[in-house]
């Protein structure tokens, strides 16, 4: 046999195992070009999508509470108390179970975790019946007086939209992700005229990464939709209003303050939200007719409090205008907290945005009763506080508030409340409210981000330079007698010549297969080597390429070689790896002084 040796393009055979691309910041090529195009497409598709749940949640409302037909909303504060208030969301609970049963289960929840799961777990697919269906249903919880918000199942009906749309090419995982949550995310601007808090919560919450390829579509995505909202809801902020709140130094203070004690009430939300849905799945009955149950409460409630039901936008403006007494504020507050908390555990659909503005509103313009200035300032300052440490999605919360309003002076509170509640909610409870479901089925997921040291760190930093290696004029017989006898052998070795030039690897199960085969034990090893391509490495590439070619050739130890002269300068085994990530895990948790230590 010919000896086996490198081929002369010193890339060619890694290329075949692990393509080696050039270094630079990004990974993003021209692919990302046709999945901007395309989420023009999807932008569009989400904006109308966001129009006609809207439609459909204000023609259900008219319908059933006021026996008109209308696309026009009406504020459901003008729904007479009735024995019909306490039927009509029970009825409407009742074809929501079945439309699960027997449609898809997957319309249940307020659509986020919905989303997320469908992005980590389901290779960004979703079913035509999930667009359908999840707009359909909600638009009836809604509709029926579901104190939900419409964001979730729009997001997820967006998302169904960009996912459906990306299944008609052939598309990667990670591309049909950015079409998905380019969807979602154009279906939130359309909604609410948040661009900006539409883009950050795609990278807060559902795209998992920061990258061109994702960020970019979304990005247009959103664009297109904003153009697409003045001829669908109108222009301008949704509530507009402006405060001239000149807070003293010692004012953000107050701001973090309120933003920790909405943290706390964000944190005993979720538990309790998560008790009540315990509580729900020990009936003995099928989870079919738990929305019908959940449907009896909400009636109970509006018969309270009318204006609990519903999306409850008149809430919020007159939270932030201060159109509202105390006393109303805590009847609102107290109804809307217990019919969404049932209503939502017994599994209907309708999101969770809006009715987080209420609470935290009502929070805030509570404690405006004894803070300075504007009560509707407070009011704002608790309703970002409430979404950035409900969804665990600061920047989304704070971007959200301007946009909502138009208000920019209130940057700088806002984000001092939302991180606030934020840093409570992370350090109180292991999972929010979106996450927390998906942990209940089996799958922990994690949303921080943080630079992979695999691609961090070069083959040169971590590869072993005192390499155990078989010379080239050793004989099969010797080798054999090498593998039999020493105390310590590892499973492959790099055979050189007397120049240290890579010639191949010999393994035992190569001297195995030379026993069978037959091959003289005098026969030198260059010699019975396979003429195959070795699987190497450059001192120079990155860790995560070696794992690539480590996970393609099935090889356990990569050679590491110079390109020029292609000697051997040395080799990286798995163990190597495994201590790459012990070292990057130890510098986030071991601690100690250095400016002062003898080492320094």
């Amino acid at each position: 046999m010919p000896p086996k040796s490198l081929p002369p393009d010193t890339s060619s055979n890694v290329a075949s195992l692990a393509p080696r691309r050039a270094a630079g910041d990004f990974t993003t090529d021209k692919r990302v070009l046709a999945l901007t195009l395309m989420a023009v497409v999807v932008g569009t598709g989400g904006a109308f999508a966001a129009w006609l749940l809207v439609s459909l949640i204000s023609l259900v409302s008219n319908i059933v509470w006021f026996g008109k037909f209308s696309l026009v909303a009406e504020s459901l504060a003008n729904a007479r108390p009735s024995l019909w208030m306490l039927v009509v969301p029970v009825i409407g609970g009742l074809v929501i179970g079945l439309m699960a049963r027997f449609g898809s289960e997957k319309i249940r929840g307020h659509g986020i975790p919905e989303a997320i799961e469908a992005i980590l777990i389901g290779g960004s697919r979703m079913s035509p019946k999930v667009a359908v269906l999840k707009p359909l249903s909600s638009a009836i919880s809604i509709g029926t007086g579901g104190p939900f918000g419409a964001e979730g199942p729009i997001i997820m009906t967006g998302g169904a939209i960009g996912s459906l749309f990306a299944q008609c090419f052939e598309m990667s995982s990670a591309e049909r992700k950015s079409l998905l949550v380019a969807g979602a995310a154009a279906g939130m601007t359309a909604i609410f005229g948040t661009p900006i808090a539409a883009l950050l919560l795609a990278v807060e919450l559902l795209l998992f990464e920061w990258k061109p390829r994702s960020f970019i579509p979304v990005a247009v995505a959103v664009c297109v939709s904003a153009c697409w909202r003045p001829a669908l809801f109108g222009a301008g902020p949704l509530f507009p209003v402006q405060f001239a709140m000149n807070l003293p130094w010692w004012g953000i203070a107050l701001c973090a303050g309120l933003g920790i004690l909405t943290g706390f009430g964000s944190g005993l939300l979720t538990v309790l939200l998560y008790k009540v849905e315990d509580l729900f799945e020990a009936l003995p009955i099928h989870w079919m007719w738990c929305p019908a149950i959940g449907g009896l409460f909400i009636g109970i409630g509006g018969l309270i409090e009318p204006r609990a039901l519903g999306v409850g936008y008149d809430i919020i403006e007159d939270l932030l205008h201060s159109n509202v007494l105390p006393a109303a504020v805590l009847t609102i507050l107290a109804v809307k907290v217990a019919i969404w908390l049932i209503a939502l555990s017994s599994g209907t659909s309708g999101g969770v945005l809006a009715p987080l503005l209420i609470f935290g509103g009502a929070i805030g313009w509570l404690a405006g009763l004894f803070l300075p200035g504007d009560q509707g300032f407070w009011a704002l300052i608790g309703m970002a506080a409430m979404m950035g440490g409900t969804m665990r999605a600061p920047l989304t919360g704070t971007f959200f508030a301007v946009e909502l309003t138009g208000d920019l002076s209130a940057l700088l509170p806002l984000l001092a409340a939302t991180v606030s509640a934020y840093a409570v909610t992370v350090l109180v409870l292991r999972r929010s409210i979106l996450t927390e479901k998906i942990a209940r089925r089996g799958q922990h997921i994690t949303r921080e981000y943080g630079i992979d040291p695999f691609e961090l760190t070069r083959a040169r930093d971590i590869m072993i330079v005192d390499v155990d290696v078989l010379s080239s004029r050793q004989t099969v017989g010797e080798v054999k007698t090498f593998f039999e006898t020493a105390e310590k052998t590892h499973r492959v070795y790099p055979v050189v010549t007397d120049q240290r030039v890579l010639l191949g690897m010999v393994s035992r199960a190569d001297v195995l297969r030379w026993q069978q085969e037959g091959v003289a034990p005098d026969m030198s090893i260059a010699d019975a080597t396979s003429d195959a391509d070795i699987a190497y490495a450059l001192a120079d590439d990155t860790v995560g390429h070696v794992t690539d070619i480590m996970l393609n050739s099935g090889e356990g130890r990569i050679p590491v070689i110079d390109p020029q002269t292609k000697r051997l300068v040395g080799l990286i085994a798995r163990k190597d790896l495994l201590h790459l990530r012990h070292s990057f895990k130890t510098s986030e948790t071991e601690r100690r002084p250095y400016l002062f230590s003898n080492a320094a």
